[in-house]
């Protein structure tokens, strides 16, 4: 059976663009065959894409598939344990049809979610962040950098609901930072456009207990200006220099300065292992039964060809939320 699928031209030194990426017909065959409705998109992928690539995990290469996470439709099976028409998620990447071995495949409850596309979230990094690496807990001001992003917007909305007292949030616009607090429950957000120190002074009177950090640079700073003494700084990304062309698009924290204000450095890296996605799914059905979670995000509706672009309008901020694309 003949796929279409997403393969990188060259690896990335600077700003992504079209020209990263090709689109080709490859032959696939193996216990169960798949066909791809939803593709999950998610900033990470831009690092694996890198040739000095900073993640635990080997970059990709040119002529490789691209992507990660991709939910389908069982069409063919040679295995007792999945049947045509279930639903399974898999590491398959971007592609019309995928195939392999039937324990390559999870397969998922239809019925669990509103809509397939809810597996696909960046859930379980916000999860392990906000819940076993901040342990954000009775009392804490949290402050959420990147908070209208597909972890941000998560991360903001778990620490509400294990017992923060107060939720701020930074996004890259009012109109963002209005919906944090309208449709999210975050408590408070600004427009980190504007000064982030005297925005989180003003909101954050009292200090904040725990900084969740997706965006790193001048909001990491300013995190620290107003930090309270035995803050705990969860540093999950560092999206402010990530997507140029900087020597060190990771830039280290200066302990120094961290260590005067007694605030404790958290970095992470959310494995995505079975009991951490256990955790955050338990967490997530929960909350949205009792409606004290919303979930954020984007659909966008278009072909193979169309993902590569869906994918950098991403970067780019033009979407809110957790970002899927449903295959055409």
């Amino acid at each position: 059976m003949m796929t279409r699928e997403i393969q990188l031209t060259a690896q990335i030194a600077a700003v992504p663009g079209p020209e990263h990426f090709t689109v080709t017909e490859t032959q696939i065959d193996g216990e169960v065959v798949v066909r791809t409705d939803y593709l999950g998109l998610a900033a990470t992928y831009l690092e694996l894409m890198r040739p000095d690539c900073h993640l635990p995990i080997p970059a990709w290469q040119p002529g490789q598939r691209v992507g990660v996470m991709a939910i389908g439709t069982v069409l063919r099976s040679a295995s007792p344990e999945l049947k045509e028409g279930d639903l399974v998620q898999s590491m398959s990447g971007w592609s019309t049809h995928s195939a392999g071995p039937a324990a390559s495949y999870v397969k998922l409850d239809p019925d669990a979610y509103p809509d397939p596309s809810y597996h696909l979230g960046q859930g379980p990094t916000a999860y392990y962040g906000v819940a076993d690496v901040a342990k954000v807990g009775q009392g804490d001001t949290v402050f959420v950098s990147g908070a209208a992003g597909g972890v941000g917007s998560l991360a903001g909305q778990i620490a509400r609901n294990l017992g923060a007292k107060k939720v701020i949030g930074s996004a890259g616009s009012q109109a963002k930072a209005d919906y944090l607090v309208n449709e999210l429950g975050f408590d408070a957000a600004f427009d980190y456009h504007h000064d982030p120190v005297a925005a989180l002074k003003e909101l954050a009177p009292e200090s904040i207990t725990v900084f969740f950090d997706t965006v790193g640079g001048a909001l990491y700073d300013a995190a620290l200006e107003v930090a309270a003494p035995g803050a705990r700084f969860a540093l999950c990304g560092s999206l402010s220099t990530q997507l140029g062309a900087a020597p060190d698009r990771f830039p280290e924290p200066d302990p120094a300065a961290a260590q005067t204000r007694q605030v404790e450095l958290l970095p992470f890296s959310c494995y995505h292992t079975p009991d951490q996605i256990a955790a955050w799914h338990h967490h997530f059905r929960t909350a949205l039964v009792q409606s004290r979670f919303v979930y954020p995000r984007t659909v966008v509706e278009t072909g193979i060809d169309g993902v590569p672009n869906a994918f950098l309008s991403m970067l780019r901020g033009d979407y809110r939320g957790n970002v899927s694309v449903r295959l055409a």
